[in-house]
């Protein structure tokens, strides 16, 4: 592409748990340098993320889903537009966007993400690099997770082995070992507590665990939760948003449930670290689950080693994933491989994205 290196990229990220588009700035040779900028969190409107939740699954109308694909588009559009004019920012040389996937079925070989990367690169008049798991998926990999090799690049340094656990809408986990790097979804994270609040609350979130701390966990629903195939197979493995909606508990009272859910999603990062070559020495939490203390505070109960919050290494919990699109974008752009046989079970290295000009 005939762009300097290291080169200015902008990350975009619209994670699982339907909160809103995280924008932010990185320069980087995508690899082992890795200098953060600034960055912001755009919330979507209740109105929007009821039409994004409705097509999760692939649902509904195909006219619909286009028309959720064009606002999204328009919506990250502006979220750089305002990342760059709040930070007194130049354009960057590329854009890495993920978009919002609202279907994971890598068994099936088919993952899909919603967002016009083409539109976008017009919009701003700025490379983008989007489509970042569908290559992988096709040759038969998991497509997901997409950032451990970032997290590589950001733990150098580090004592090892180290865990770096990001709590979204679904956990995943990225476990980094003197020579090795192994990542795979855990199992639910903020989905189902999220889900719950919703329906027992009428609010998005349990906002600071208030829910789950008033409640009991029922430990028969969460011993047979634990029992679905998942978390015996090993990794790497990946899994769908609402892969385990139906694994909402039946007959607890609000505060029950929520407590029960902390449990079990602590509980499927204990069956994860089983997995491991060797015992994590430490947990790096990211994501919006680090903001949930009953659920930290779960963590350290079931893995028995510290369990800290990214932000005491020095990152940004709220901006690593788009950070880490900003990252693959420039590998993507390079030709590096973005995922591996240890991460997705690609068979061999591979890179991923599609390259969009502005013109």
């Amino acid at each position: 592409m005939g762009v300097p290196l290291p080169c200015s990229a902008v990350g975009l990220m619209s994670g699982t748990s339907l909160d809103g588009i995280d924008a932010a700035w990185l320069e980087t040779d995508g690899e082992g340098h890795v200098a953060a900028g600034p960055a912001l969190t755009i919330p979507y409107e209740a109105g929007f993320r009821a039409r994004l939740r409705a097509i999760l699954g692939g649902a509904g109308d195909p006219e619909e889903i286009a028309g959720v694909e064009s606002a999204l588009t328009e919506l990250h559009a502006e979220a750089v537009e305002t990342l760059l004019t709040r930070h007194a920012l130049p354009l960057p040389d590329m854009i890495g966007f993920h978009g919002h996937t609202i279907l994971h079925r890598p068994e099936e070989r088919r993952t899909w993400q919603i967002g016009d990367g083409e539109l976008l690169a017009r919009r701003l008049g700025v490379t983008v690099v989007s489509d970042f798991r569908t290559a992988d998926v096709a040759a038969g990999g998991q497509g997901a997770p997409l950032v451990p090799v970032y997290h590589r690049a950001l733990a150098a340094g580090l004592e090892t082995p180290v865990a770096v656990l990001n709590i979204g809408g679904v956990a995943n986990v990225t476990w980094i070992g003197e020579n090795g790097l192994l990542a795979f979804d855990t199992g639910p994270g903020n989905a189902l507590i999220d889900d719950w609040a919703l329906r027992h609350t009428g609010r998005p979130i349990d906002h600071d665990g208030a829910l789950a701390t008033e409640g009991a966990v029922h430990v028969e629903a969460v011993e047979r939760f634990l029992r679905h195939p998942y978390f015996q197979a090993p990794p790497p493995k990946s899994l769908d948003r609402d892969a385990f909606a139906r694994g909402l508990p039946a007959d607890l009272s609000p505060a029950d449930g929520a407590a029960t859910l902390v449990a079990i999603t602590a509980a499927a990062v204990g069956r994860a670290a089983s997995h491991f070559p060797a015992p994590a020495r430490r947990w790096l939490v990211t994501g919006g689950g680090r903001r949930n203390p009953v659920l930290m505070q779960a963590l350290e109960a079931v893995l028995q080693v510290p369990v800290e919050s990214v932000e005491s290494r020095g990152w940004d919990g709220d901006a690593l994933e788009a950070q880490a699109f900003a990252y693959l974008a420039v590998r993507s752009s390079r030709g590096l491989p973005q995922t591996f046989p240890g991460t997705t079970g690609v068979a061999a290295p591979m890179t991923g994205g599609r390259i969009h000009a502005p013109g």
